[in-house]
C-alpha cells in the first residue's frame, strides 16, 4: 500500500487501553475499520500506555475525533494523523510486537524468525485479542508450561474466550492426545483462530461461536478436566456458576484477565461454586489456578443448566 496509509498516535491510561481488546461500538460503522494497537511503552510506568490507530486511506477529521474521544485522558481537541508513505499498514501495526518467550513457548508475528528450540507459534496481530504480548496471555502460557512440568495430564480441554486461539494451541502442543475445544462470542475471532490453526499446523480443534457455556456443543463435551478462561474480571465473576460447573471433578481451571486488585473478588466467586485456589501468580495481572472439589457427575448436570 502506498501513501494511503495513515497513523494516529495518542497517549492513554491502562484502563483506556483495555477497551481496545474488545469490539468498539463507536467505530462499528467504519469500513474499513482502523487497526488499533494498544501498547505499554515503559513497564516502569504501568499506567502510561499508548494507542496507535492505523487507517487505510486518509481519515476524515470526524473519524479522527471519534477515535480520540475514546481516549479522553489524551485531551486532544483536534487530532491529526500522519501518512505512512510506502509501508503496509498492517505490517506496521504488527511491528511493535516483539517475540515473546513464556515457559517453553516462543510467540511471534510473521515478520520475526522462528525458534527451533522452542514450541514456536506465529500469531499475526490483527482482529482478535491474544497475541501473547499482554501479561495475561503470557502468564497463562507460563502456567500451562508449569502444569506440564509438574506432570499434569489433561484429556479434555476448553479454551473459553479464545481470541486468537493461542492458549488452545499451547494446550494441544503440551497434551497431544487431548480433545480440545475453543469458543468465543465473536464470529470474527473464530475465523481468525481457524486461520491461525492452519498457519501453525494445529489440527482437531473444535471451534464454537458461543456466548458463555450454554451452546449444545460445549455442554455435550463437558465436563472438561482443563478449562482456560482469559477474559476479564467481571465476566469471570458473572459466569462463575457456568464455568465452574463445566470443570470435571478434580479438574483444573486457569483464570486470567484480572488485575491484582480484582483477584480476591474472582476467587470468592469460584469458592462459592466449590472450587479452591491452588496457585496465584504474582504481578499486576495475576493468573489463578483453581481446582474443582465436587464430583464430576454433579458438575456435568450443573453445566447443562448453565
Amino acid at each position: 500500500m502506498s501513501a494511503e496509509s495513515w497513523k494516529l498516535t495518542l497517549p492513554c491510561t491502562r484502563a483506556e487501553a483495555e477497551q481496545f481488546a474488545d469490539d468498539i461500538p463507536e467505530l462499528a460503522d467504519l469500513d474499513p475499520a482502523p487497526v488499533i494497537v494498544a501498547t505499554e511503552p515503559d513497564p516502569q510506568r504501568p499506567d502510561n500506555w499508548q494507542v496507535d490507530a492505523y487507517f487505510e486511506g486518509k481519515p476524515s477529521r470526524d473519524i479522527l475525533r471519534r477515535v480520540a474521544a475514546l481516549v479522553p485522558s489524551a485531551k486532544v481537541r483536534d487530532p491529526s494523523a500522519k501518512p505512512l508513505p510506502t509501508e503496509d499498514w498492517v505490517t506496521l501495526s504488527q511491528s511493535g510486537f516483539e517475540p515473546l518467550e513464556a515457559g517453553r513457548f516462543h510467540v511471534r508475528t510473521p515478520d520475526h524468525s522462528p525458534r527451533a528450540d522452542r514450541i514456536d507459534f506465529v500469531i499475526p496481530a490483527g482482529l482478535a485479542f491474544g497475541t501473547g504480548q499482554h501479561a495475561t496471555t503470557s502468564g497463562c502460557l507460563a502456567m500451562l508450561d508449569a502444569l506440564k512440568r509438574r506432570g499434569a495430564v489433561f484429556r479434555n480441554v476448553l479454551d473459553l474466550g479464545t481470541g486468537t486461539g493461542l492458549l488452545a494451541f499451547a494446550a494441544m502442543k503440551l497434551w497431544r492426545h487431548a480433545q480440545a475445544t475453543a469458543s468465543d462470542i465473536d464470529p470474527v475471532s473464530i475465523a481468525v483462530v481457524r486461520e491461525n490453526a492452519v498457519l501453525n499446523g494445529v489440527g482437531k480443534l473444535h471451534l464454537v461461536v458461543a456466548d458463555g457455556l450454554s451452546h449444545r456443543d460445549l455442554v455435550a463435551r463437558a465436563p472438561y478436566d482443563l478449562v482456560i478462561a482469559n477474559i476479564l474480571a467481571q465476566p469471570l465473576i458473572d459466569m462463575a456458576p457456568g464455568i465452574a460447573a463445566s470443570v470435571a471433578g478434580r479438574g483444573t481451571l486457569v483464570l486470567a484477565g484480572l488485575l491484582d486488585t480484582q483477584a480476591a473478588a474472582v476467587i470468592r466467586a469460584y469458592r462459592r461454586q466449590g472450587m479452591r485456589l491452588a496457585q496465584q501468580s504474582s504481578g499486576e495481572w495475576p493468573v489463578l489456578r483453581m481446582v474443582a472439589r465436587r464430583r464430576a457427575g454433579r458438575r456435568r448436570n450443573a453445566a447443562s443448566r448453565a
